[in-house]
């Protein structure tokens, strides 16, 4: 063969496979591998999140990751990747390279899950077996390294096979371990699709040969309930498939009335939501179409409330099924209407049906021990209890039952005559075999049927006041769950508990045992279907249920709005930002002062957390993070900023003053915001921009005239508002080290500008007092001097505080508790820093002193710095660092405070995630009233004065 001949071919050769790449390329890779395309048919149900680390984290703040780390199929996964990481660092297991080791490789385990949609489903595979499938894309040339790697790893092991078999076209890897179990996995388009049953993985090759079925989401067409927030993750029910998987844990013929009520729908699909003590499962759910189900007897009937039944039901209730709307009564036998001896039954039970409220509840009693059968009762809600009174009393006659009657305490139970099936048809549910003749009662507005026993043990608890409305927990259930609904499923595994043991199938009683904790940690559930508002709504075709799911854990709280006693957290739902801030204490039952806690998160959402059930708790959604706030109530409100626009809120309820929000425009974003101490009758705001101005309104929003001032320098710190003989001084500081004061109409005070000779850092200090000659302001230049300054324009005063450098930083910080301090005006410190040495000087002696407290710090961020003088002997300095999220406390002496021996922390060190601490004296007890935010809690602790 020639030369040229071999270059040709080898040409051909290399534009072939760049042909062959780019072909790949364009068609087939360029498009998106559809996850739920691979899901067979058969899932009983889909789990999908984008965000694993967040949902682990979710589920380690609801108390249940170490409960479900605990089940014994987890623990087998985990033994097996933890073998796979030990055989991975080369078999090394001192406990230096393993502890290194092992939290990396799980990281990166948790890492290759990430930021991408990853699919679970379950599937039933045999008679009483589940199985999983998993899916996970790899994104990353370092992700397919990994995931291969960690197979290769566990072949190199004896005790493990890694092949490969081919199926249908597909190569499919199978790790088997030598001791049992077997893992198949399939690699379709950089997209991992593994499971221990390997039917499931072989189904889905059989999906790939019809990419253009239906899949398993195709009802709920471009719906992505991820996209909202706080959605960790969404389920994906197919109710049609549940009866089967109820066969797997249940003994068969025990669920057939739990198979009606949930055939409503035919799937649904369920966004997931961690809240405080409760997980929220909330979406849609597409209406049944078969011709024999209840929905199609139910449709356009409307939705009702439940609530009212929670003064009939009884503490002892374990599950509640409550339908809305009237199925179609039970078909008579098709006899002559004359010689039908049958009719006037017939005719007074359809009379005693149209006085009853269409729909019924389903109650089941806590069972007594797990082999006995719970008790069953019927509860109909009557649309006038005397009209049904009668006709339960016809319906007797006709069919010649005895008019005797038993009393438990004021409630007659009669004989009924008739069983609930003959009066409600299928809403009654099954039959139950051997049961005794159905005994009726009126309580209140409703008639209850049931066995006689269970009726007057029923009617015992109603009696002795043992009923849901008496409950502080079943209560907050009924408030948490939708208002109104079609049907409603109300359980308590705690009532349940032994008729849950006794219905289980044999093999699963075991395991429901040991897994006992996490299957109570969330004692209450309900689930609801709500139809659209309008009946011809729901009658289009696409027309959907939203449905709800709540697992409630009694005994926590369902929002952040209550704090436990001390060092007890308040967990919210987004991380908590700035400082908290008090407001006036109220006497508590104890004799103690209770002190509500105003609050916000970086969300923008403003919370007061109250002192107790005297304060009602409020949430206020603002625009944004509060970007300034006034340390001090104006006019019984809370004065605060966010970039655009100015808020007064009341405390009380968190309602907006007239007139506010003050909209700002767009081109002013608000850096800081001041009122007078003592306002008149309409208080003015001083507003202070990021665009070096400063702006001056009225809380009717008007603007006066001369306003704003645009200044040539940045502001030093915040601008003071001080009245001095009813005259307005706006007061700022440069930090090219001159200080401005304005009159109310923008004019400069004579005298002014003021120079104090250096830069200046920090904020103004100010004592107004009767004329101009007489209000002190007081400034810390960056040469360590403390200056006094009239505010006519003279400096009255100059001394050095302290030595200086060209690397320090002086400024000074006023008292922060929030009410100033009799007989003592104008307490405050000052703060040098240099390096990441930060020093404290007692700035109101009158001659150098030396420091109160010197301390090297680690990081070189901003520390701020809190001054609380509740008197000559309770002085309290905070000082925070943002870097590792502590706030030192110490005494007027320099002295640590708390958190005492024992703790993890250095003396006077505290966990604290927030620009500040907030604290408040407890003269009658001798203690401090801390509170600090971590993170997503807010904590209270008190701090014993030595």
């Amino acid at each position: 063969m020639s030369r040229k001949l071999l270059a040709l071919l080898g040409a051909a050769l290399v534009l072939l496979s760049l042909a062959t790449y780019v072909y790949y390329r364009r068609t087939l890779a360029a498009v998106p591998v559809d996850p739920y395309a691979l899901v067979p048919d058969d899932a009983v149900l889909v789990l999908a999140t984008r965000d694993h680390p967040a949902l682990v984290r979710h589920l380690q703040e609801a108390g249940v990751w170490d409960n479900i780390t605990g089940v014994r199929y987890y623990q087998q996964v985990a033994g097996h990747l933890a073998l796979a990481d030990s055989l991975d660092s080369g078999g090394n297991t001192t406990a230096s390279t393993s502890s290194s080791l092992l939290p990396r490789r799980r990281r990166g385990l948790l890492a290759l899950l990430g930021q991408k949609l990853v699919l679970t489903s379950l599937h039933i595979t045999g008679p009483g077996q589940v199985d999983l499938l998993y899916q996970i894309p790899l994104e990353t040339i370092r992700e397919y390294r990994q995931a291969r790697g960690l197979l290769e790893t566990l072949a190199r092991d004896p005790r493990y096979i890694l092949s490969t078999r081919d199926y249908e076209g597909y190569e499919l890897q199978e790790l088997s371990a030598r001791q049992g179990g077997r893992l198949t996995v399939l690699n379709y388009r950089n997209h991992l699709v593994l499971s221990t049953h390997a039917a499931l993985v072989e189904a889905v090759v059989q999906r790939l040969r019809h990419p253009e079925a239906a899949t398993v989401r195709t009802g709920f067409g471009q719906t992505d309930l991820l996209r909202l927030r706080d959605v960790d993750a969404t389920v994906l029910l197919n109710f049609r498939r549940m009866p089967g998987l109820l066969d797997v844990l249940f003994r068969p013929g025990t669920h057939a009335q739990l198979d009606q009520v949930l055939a409503l729908a035919h799937e649904g699909l369920l966004g997931v939501k961690f809240g405080p003590g409760q997980v929220t499962f909330s979406g849609f759910a597409n209406p049944e179409t078969a011709a024999s189900s209840w929905q199609r007897q139910l449709q356009g009937q409307p939705a009702q409330a439940i609530r009212a039944l929670a003064d009939v039901l009884s503490l002892r209730t374990a599950l509640v099924l409550h339908v809305a709307g009237r199925l179609a009564p039970p078909t008579p036998p098709p006899l002559a209407q004359a010689a039908d001896s049958a009719a006037p039954a017939r005719q007074a039970l359809d009379s005693l049906r149209a006085a009853l409220v269409p729909g019924a509840a389903l109650a089941y009693l806590a069972a007594s021990a797990p082999g006995v059968a719970p008790g069953r009762l019927v509860l109909l809600r009557c649309q006038a209890a005397g009209r049904a009174t009668g006709w339960l009393a016809r319906l007797r006659r006709v069919q010649r039952v005895s008019p005797a009657f038993s009393r438990v305490g004021s409630y007659e139970v009669y004989e009924a005559g008739f069983t609930a099936g003959q009066l409600l048809g299928p809403l009654a549910g099954p039959p139950e075999a051997g049961a005794a003749a159905t005994a009726t009662a009126l309580v209140g507005n409703y008639l209850i049927l049931g066995e006689g026993n269970a009726l007057r043990a029923y009617l015992g608890d109603v009696m002795a006041g043992q009923v849901w409305s008496r409950s502080a927990a079943q209560v907050a259930l009924l408030q948490q769950t939708l208002p109104q609904a079609r049907l409603t499923v109300l359980a308590d595994v705690r009532q349940g508990w032994n008729a849950l043991l006794g219905y289980l199938a044999e093999d699963r009683r075991g395991g429901l045992l040991r897994n006992e904790s996490l299957v109570r940690h969330f004692s209450q559930l309900a689930w609801q279907l709500l139809p659209p508002d309008q009946p011809t709504d729901e009658l289009r075709p696409g027309s959907q249920y939203f449905a709800q799911l709540l697992l409630r854990r009694p005994g926590q709280v369902l929002a952040a709005d209550s704090v436990a006693g001390s060092g007890a957290g308040t967990r919210f739902r987004s991380a908590l930002a700035g400082q908290p801030l008090l407001l006036a204490p109220t006497p508590a039952a104890d004799g103690t002062a209770a002190t509500p806690v105003v609050v916000g998160d970086s969300l923008g959402v403003l919370r007061l957390l109250p002192a107790g059930a005297a304060t009602p708790p409020w949430a206020d959604s603002l625009p944004g993070p509060v970007v300034g706030a006034c340390p001090r109530l104006v006019r019984g409100r809370l004065l605060l900023a966010t970039a655009h626009r100015l808020h007064w809120l009341s405390p009380a309820d968190g309602r907006e003053a007239p007139n506010f929000p003050l909209n700002l425009p767009d081109t002013v974003t608000v850096a800081a915001v001041a009122t007078a101490p003592t306002p008149g009758p309409a208080p003015r705001v001083v507003v202070a921009t990021t665009g070096n101005e400063l702006l001056l309104f009225d809380t009717n929003g008007r603007q006066y005239a001369g306003w704003p001032h645009h200044l040539e320098s940045p502001l030093a710190g915040p601008p003071l508002l001080l009245t001095v003989g009813g005259r307005d001084v706006v007061v700022a500081a440069l930090r090219n080290g001159y200080i401005y004061a304005f009159d109310q109409a923008g004019g400069r005070y004579p005298g002014f500008p003021v120079s104090a000779g250096a830069r200046l850092e920090g904020p103004l200090l100010a004592e107004p007092g009767p004329t101009l000659a007489s209000s002190h302001l007081r400034a810390i230049n960056q040469h360590g001097e403390l200056l006094t300054i009239t505010l006519s324009g003279d400096i009255t005063a100059r001394r050095r505080v302290a030595t200086w450098s060209r690397t320090a930083t002086f400024r000074l910080v006023p008292e922060a508790s929030g009410r100033g301090v009799p007989g003592r005006a104008g307490s405050f410190i000052a703060v040098r820093e240099d390096g990441g040495v930060l020093t404290v000087y007692a700035a109101t002696a009158s001659t150098p002193a030396p420091p109160l407290l010197s301390r090297q710090f680690l990081t070189s961020g901003e520390k701020p710095v809190q001054w609380f003088d509740f008197g000559p002997d309770h002085q309290v300095l905070a000082l925070t660092e943002l870097g590792p999220g502590q706030v030192w406390l110490f005494d007027g002496r320099g002295r640590p405070l708390g958190p005492g021996a024992g703790s993890p922390t250095p003396a006077g060190a505290w966990p604290s995630t927030g620009t500040g601490v907030a604290l408040r004296y407890d003269a009658a007890h001798q203690r401090y009233q801390l509170v600090r935010l971590v993170r997503r809690e807010l904590r209270r602790d008190e701090v014993r004065v030595e």
